[in-house]
């Protein structure tokens, strides 16, 4: 199974979750949850998990839980396709 692992720069206490772009070959995300509690990380599951179309279980952190810049795992899509439906 297609497994893509991407780079993603995280803004907790933003106003709305929402995709940021692109910056520098990284993921922007802008998530309304404060980064108290892994409530950022949980924010950034179900946010990947609603705009990717795929189960929760498809996607988890595989570095910097507790950092802003982190490195994502993603079954069942390419990079490619993360990135198109995230910097679009």
């Amino acid at each position: 199974m297609n497994e893509a692992v991407v780079d993603v720069r995280v803004i907790p206490r933003a106003k709305k979750t929402e995709s940021g772009g692109e910056r520098d070959g990284v993921i922007v995300v802008r998530l309304a949850a404060p980064p108290v509690d892994g409530a950022a990380n949980a924010a950034l599951v179900d946010f990947l998990a609603d705009t990717l179309g795929l189960p929760k279980r498809s996607i988890r952190i595989v570095a910097g839980e507790k950092s802003r810049h982190k490195r994502v795992a993603i079954a069942g899509v390419t990079a490619e396709q993360v990135r198109l439906r995230l910097t679009a």
